[in-house]
């Protein structure tokens, strides 16, 4: 089961755990958090989404302010990547998967510390992929 934060693109936020969400499905289901034991899974359509987040904790850390570049420390494995979405939220990481024309892509952040590990991004909820 991955941690995952779902952000659809209407600002709905849903946070769980899934165990089959594949980019080339159109619909994964999500254990949600703080639903009662025994509740069945929600099912989420991707294309309804901004993005899907893998964290490392459901909770996160609401006051850390993500780091936009890469410690020159660290190599970065993939092609270094901005995306910024519709809504002007940005991301900064690496990717080894996008290819304009694809419904998305997996990104890996730039700041290590922050708490997502990855996160699949829907191609239609971006306003500008670039490489850095």
């Amino acid at each position: 089961m991955n941690k995952v934060v779902a952000r659809y693109v209407d600002g709905r936020v849903v946070k769980g755990a899934t165990a089959d969400f594949f980019p080339n499905k159109q619909t994964f289901h999500v254990s949600l958090a703080d639903a009662p034991p025994g509740t069945k899974p929600v099912e989420i359509k991707t294309a309804d989404l901004k993005a899907l987040f893998f964290v490392k904790d459901l909770e996160g850390d609401p006051d850390y302010v993500e780091r936009k570049e890469f410690d020159p420390s660290r190599p970065p494995i993939g092609r270094p990547i901005r995306v910024e979405f519709n809504d002007g939220e940005v991301l900064v990481g690496t990717t080894t998967g996008y290819q304009p024309g694809r419904p998305g892509f997996f990104i890996v952040p730039a700041d290590p510390e922050w708490n997502n590990d990855r996160c699949y991004v829907v191609t239609a909820a971006t306003r500008d992929v670039s490489f850095l």
